[in-house]
This record gives structure tokens, C-alpha cells and sequence, in this order.
């Protein structure tokens, strides 16, 4: 009898280990997303999206005056720039430009649209300046980094493969 209570005890504490082990074990086909205040390090927020959800940041280019929409999806624990445009202020069609033109462009100003980008990122800090008004759409929640940093402050943003277990808070 004490042979079958020892043996049920251990499966069962077998099967708590293993079930505990697997909710600790990174969540594939998913990305957590998780933005903090970058002077602080206070959390701001935190998303947990499946992979190819989309997330635009929005903001305007306060050296060139120009209304900038970038487009990220999630995938494999990263966040991937697939598109940005720096709108043409006369409302014109953004002229393309191409993957490799981008970093240049970023920095050199002018309107452009570039599409099919894959650039992957891990981590981003995003600077808050008193035009650039930055807001960032993160599943159904849109952050407006200048209210949760004010001006001269920094968010940064954390990708990362989510635990199991965070599932179910999201």
C-alpha cells in the first residue's frame, strides 16, 4: 500500500514538474513587446502579440519637418520594420526608395516611402523632442510616448519570446 501511495506521489509530482516546466518554456509563434521609461526604467506598457500582428509608429521628423509612419510586425520574438514614409508635406506621393537607401534617408531627410524593408530589431530607444509628438500602436493600445516621458525623455523598446504562462494574462 505505502509502495502505491510513494508511486502515485512521484507521478504526480512528475507530471506538476513537467507542467511547470512547460509553461516556462518560451511560447513559439508569439512576440512580448515591452516599453519602458529609458531614465526610470518604469514600465510603460507590455504586449504579448502572435507573430505577424502589426505595430505603427507615428511621429513627425522635427529637422525636416516631415509626418513619418513606420510599420513593424512581430515575428519570432522580434519586431520587424517591413515600411516607413516620410510624407511628402504637399501631399504629393512619397517617391521610393529602395532597402538600402533607407538608413541614409533617415538621416539626410527629404519624403520617401520604401516597402518590403525586413529589417529585424531586439531593441529600439526612441527619443521624445518637443515636435515629434511619437505614438506607438501596440495591439489595441496606442502609447503617446511624450505624454508617458515628456520632452528630452526616452522609451525604450524590448522584444523578447514569451513564456507560456504569459499567455494567459494576455
Amino acid at each position: 500500500m505505502k509502495a502505491k501511495f510513494a508511486l502515485s506521489a512521484l507521478i504526480v509530482i512528475l507530471l506538476l514538474v513537467g507542467a511547470g516546466m512547460w509553461l516556462l518554456s518560451p511560447a513559439r509563434g508569439y512576440t512580448r513587446i515591452d516599453l519602458e521609461n529609458g531614465t526610470t526604467g518604469k514600465a510603460i506598457a507590455a504586449a504579448v502579440l502572435r507573430d505577424g500582428s502589426k505595430i505603427v509608429l507615428t511621429w513627425r521628423n522635427s529637422l525636416f519637418d516631415l509626418d513619418v509612419t513606420e510599420c513593424f510586425h512581430s515575428e519570432n520574438g522580434k519586431l520587424i520594420q517591413d515600411e516607413v514614409t516620410f510624407a511628402d508635406p504637399r501631399g504629393q506621393p512619397a517617391p521610393e526608395a529602395t532597402a538600402r537607401e533607407v538608413e541614409d534617408l533617415y538621416h539626410t531627410g527629404g519624403p520617401f516611402t520604401a516597402k518590403g524593408l525586413n529589417r529585424p530589431f531586439s531593441r529600439i530607444v526612441y527619443r521624445v523632442s518637443e515636435v515629434g509628438t511619437p505614438k506607438m500602436e501596440l495591439g489595441s493600445r496606442i502609447v503617446d510616448f511624450k505624454q508617458v516621458v515628456g520632452f528630452g525623455g526616452a522609451v525604450v523598446l524590448t522584444t523578447s519570446h514569451p513564456r507560456r504562462f504569459e499567455l494567459l494574462s494576455y
